[in-house]
């Protein structure tokens, strides 16, 4: 099998010295070698087929929360909204306006790909939008969300439903479970979808702790949340027939077994010390998508407190009805910001947002052989345009400057985005 090298003049990777004058080698679908380009190109032999780029080379970026399908809403994420309920009512106006959703998760996978990304945590709403992510090559894990299920209901065929709405997902990727949040399915849906989700051997992702509104919608049933999901015809769900449960929305999902290592949440914005400090102990990553909770009218999420204490933490960019653009690097350069507005001052600020970008990710999907450069690893890896020449000095500008598109996107060890290419094209 032929190599093929890609060579930058930066390398960088979470958890390994960046390079100068780097180079990956990649055979099949797996990395072959990364090191100095001398190293590399010797290793891959005088066969290998060798392609040179300006910038920095670093692993595929992992979007670890993602709605693909509702990349032809961008109408809703471009403008402004007071809050959750305002942004909810300009959503729910277009989202029953019948339109292609297999077209619009397709194209959202063809931006995922141009910004750099190699794998995903897509939910899927409509079963037509459920072979985007498969269609495109990406890697990842597609997640069929579950939502709007009463006690009653599910207990009338809600689980054979559900598998068979699993069952009927393409893979690859990897299919999952998403509860879609505590707001939209009652108690003991939750408490089965966690239980269903280890019987599959599945991994489940939730929307928790979005809106502050959750916090009286499990504490006392009541509020604006709660008022709207009774008004549309929700009120038997336990949360509101019994006046909420006294505690708040993480020590609800976790008294029903929702928080567990092959677990992992969105936004987690509305949280304290000691819900972090479960999120720990229960090994569940958070999504953090912080221009998505900009657009929609939210708090910023607490970015310094979860790297102070450690929490694992991942980046994802929500839907293009809730954000600007499907660029995580763009993520990054927000999560920055309020780091160091919330009085983050240690300087590998840059190096723990890059890796929550890659390896973060990866692990918040399980898929620990991707996010990083390495031998054995999956030939995940993407080129970005930068200015700077030195190490340091790109890792600082791909975090602070978030670029929009990647020049080359390799998902296991095919280009799936060449830059170069498209302009080639352009021009004749």
């Amino acid at each position: 099998m032929t190599a093929v090298v890609h060579r930058a003049p930066v390398v960088l990777s979470p958890g390994s010295v960046a390079l100068t004058d780097g180079a990956v080698a990649v055979a099949g679908d797996r990395i072959l070698a990364v090191g100095p380009a001398d190293e590399v190109l010797a290793a891959a032999g005088p066969d290998a087929e060798v392609h040179e780029w300006d910038g920095a080379l670093t692993p595929g970026l992992v979007n670890a929360h993602t709605h693909l399908q509702y990349s032809d809403m961008a109408a809703v994420g471009l403008a402004e909204h007071a809050g959750f309920e305002a942004w909810m009512s300009a959503f729910m106006e277009l989202y029953p306006v019948p339109r292609d959703w297999g077209a619009s998760a397709a194209a959202g996978a063809a931006l995922a790909l141009r910004s750099g990304t190699t794998a995903v945590a897509e939910i899927v709403t409509d079963a037509a939008a459920g072979s985007a992510v498969h269609d495109a090559g990406l890697h990842g894990i597609a997640f069929w969300e579950v939502l709007g299920w009463t006690d009653r209901a599910w207990a009338d065929g809600g689980e054979s439903t559900v598998r068979a709405q699993l069952a009927a997902l393409p893979t690859p990727p990897a299919t999952g479970l998403s509860p879609h949040a505590i707001y939209s399915l009652d108690t003991g849906v939750i408490r089965d979808l966690a239980r269903l989700a280890q019987q599959l051997g599945v991994r489940q992702h939730i929307h928790a702790a979005e809106s502050a509104w959750e916090d009286a919608y499990v504490r006392t049933g009541t509020g604006d949340l709660a008022e709207r999901w009774r008004a549309n015809g929700r009120g038997e769900f336990a949360l509101l027939r019994h006046g909420g449960v006294g505690t708040g929305v993480l020590r609800y999902l976790d008294d029903l077994g929702a928080l567990t290592p092959t677990t992992h949440l969105a936004h987690g914005i509305y949280v304290d010390a000691d819900d972090r400090a479960l999120l720990r102990t229960r090994g569940v990553s958070v999504a953090l998508c912080p221009r998505s909770n900009a657009v929609i009218g939210l708090d910023a999420p607490p970015v310094a407190a979860y790297l102070r204490e450690g929490n694992a933490i991942a980046v994802g960019t929500d839907s293009l009805s809730s954000s600007p653009s499907l660029s995580p690097w763009q993520d990054v350069a927000a999560l920055h910001d309020i780091a160091r507005a919330q009085g983050y001052r240690d300087d590998d600020l840059h190096a723990r947002l890059f890796a929550a970008a890659t390896a973060g990710g990866a692990h918040a999907l399980g898929l620990d052989d991707t996010g990083v450069l390495r031998v054995g690893a999956r030939a995940d890896l993407a080129v970005f345009p930068v200015a700077a020449s030195t190490p340091r000095e790109a890792l600082a500008e791909l975090v602070e400057a978030g670029p929009a598109e990647a020049s080359l996107t390799v998902v296991g060890g095919r280009v799936r985005w060449d830059r170069t290419r498209v302009a080639a094209r352009a021009i004749a």
